[in-house]
């Protein structure tokens, strides 16, 4: 088939030599049964390749199903995927078919295969490699004859070398991957992009559709598009109904453009790397927590400094008050008094400031000093993570999603963690 009637077919546009590229391959690939892998960020379309594989292949008859497999809790996508008997678990009241008994004979799309939990990888690649499943809660085998088309906007090699992908199911997966561009990587099909969606969207909305000038056709281009081409369809649709004119300039399209230069302006971790180095939440939680190991031992070892030399007690205390008073607008009233009035304290005693100018001080003795023990703080970090957990949960009075937000982890995730530590809710 000819690839423009292709793309007309599936309303694709663009002519850049990688869309293009990856249009040939699926077309190629199409009248096999060979697993396919399609890779590329999110927003630039990946479904729709998935679609052009099923409706160019012998099984165009036979149903298509797209599952994203990131919206399916762990405890409930095997049984999504492969089904279950009346009884298998709670809340089982009847036997279910999974998609892979339903949409036998067909093509079923797993999108964003990277998040799926590593039990249910291994079921998968039993899939697979000879065509079996289980349902859950059942002892029998059966059959299917399902092609599967996956897709993801991760690395998944990297998350082979991390634990978090089989290895084996990668291989089986991309027996024939196709890379979709991103719009950043087809900036040629960007003004082609944006006219087909203000003439849509124009007819729909019964306006006059807009026209860019040239420094907004500039700024279009060269804009980073971090959502692809969903993200210019929302720019082109906020365009057709919020300009005032027909004729867009460069300025008052940048109104509408975001500034993804913000994320960098985020608050990070001191020394930590951009990225690449914390490939889960585990890994950032521990660097907090060593962090924060090592400003406690620098603090142990001042105190100890100062108990040891009462004379840098006051340098310390002044200094503090000093940083206080900026705090209270350089009113020295307002700040707290530090320092004793009067050292009458034996010579083998130290003075600590107490925090209140009206209380006395403080007097720890040299015997003091020298019988101390070093408490060797829990860097567990599963206990440290729980601990949070609870903690989140508590604040937001058991709601998962909020908590989940707070700690800046997905609600899938969060349900797994609870899970994994049998958290009571």
């Amino acid at each position: 088939m000819d690839l423009q009637n292709i793309k007309n077919r599936f309303g694709i546009i663009g002519n850049s030599p990688a869309l293009n590229h990856a249009l040939n391959t699926a077309v190629q690939v199409a009248a096999t049964d060979l697993t396919v892998l399609i890779v590329g960020e999110s927003g630039v379309g990946k479904e729709v390749f998935s679609q052009i594989i099923h409706a160019l292949s012998a099984r165009k008859h036979n149903p298509f199903i797209a599952v994203n497999c990131g919206a399916i809790p762990e405890g409930t996508i095997d049984s999504e995927l492969f089904g279950h008997e009346k009884g298998a678990f709670t809340g089982a009241v009847d036997s279910r078919k999974g998609y892979f008994e339903t949409v036998n004979g067909g093509t079923i799309f797993l999108d964003e295969i990277g998040e799926m939990p590593l039990g249910t990888q291994a079921r998968l690649l039993r899939v697979l490699e000879t065509g079996e499943f289980i349902r859950v809660g059942s002892s029998k085998v059966q059959k299917t004859d399902v092609r599967v088309i996956a897709a993801t906007n991760r690395e998944l090699l990297e998350f082979t070398q991390k634990g978090r992908f089989r290895e084996d199911l990668y291989y089986r997966l991309s027996t024939v991957p196709i890379r979709v561009p991103s719009l950043r990587d087809r900036k040629e099909d960007i003004p082609l992009l944006f006219r087909k969606f203000v003439v849509d969207f124009a007819e729909r909305y019964k306006t006059t559709p807009v026209q860019l000038d040239d420094d907004a056709k500039n700024l279009l281009i060269n804009h980073s598009w971090k959502g692809n081409v969903r993200e210019l369809k929302n720019i082109a649709e906020q365009i057709s109904v919020l300009s005032p004119n027909v004729q867009v300039s460069g300025a008052e399209l940048s109104r509408f453009l975001p500034d993804h230069t913000t994320a960098s302006r985020m608050p990070v971790l001191a020394g930590a790397p951009q990225s690449g180095e914390f490939a889960n939440e585990r890994e950032i939680l521990y660097k907090l927590f060593f962090d924060m190991k090592k400003d406690v031992t620098e603090l142990k070892k001042m105190f100890l400094e100062i108990l040891q030399n009462p004379s840098l007690a006051g340098s310390a205390a002044n200094y503090t008050r000093d940083s206080l008073m900026q705090d209270f607008g350089g009113n020295a009233n307002d700040a707290p008094t530090f320092l004793p009035q009067q050292n009458t304290a034996p010579a083998h005693a130290t003075y600590l400031p107490s925090g209140n100018s009206s209380s006395q001080a403080v007097i720890i003795h040299d015997d003091d000093i020298h019988h101390h023990e070093e408490v060797e703080e829990s860097l567990n970090i599963v206990d440290k993570e729980k601990e949070l957990i609870i903690k989140a949960l508590k604040k937001h009075k058991g709601k998962r999603r909020d908590a989940s937000l707070d700690l800046g982890i997905s609600e899938r995730t969060l349900y797994r963690k609870l899970k994994e530590y049998d958290i009571e809710e």
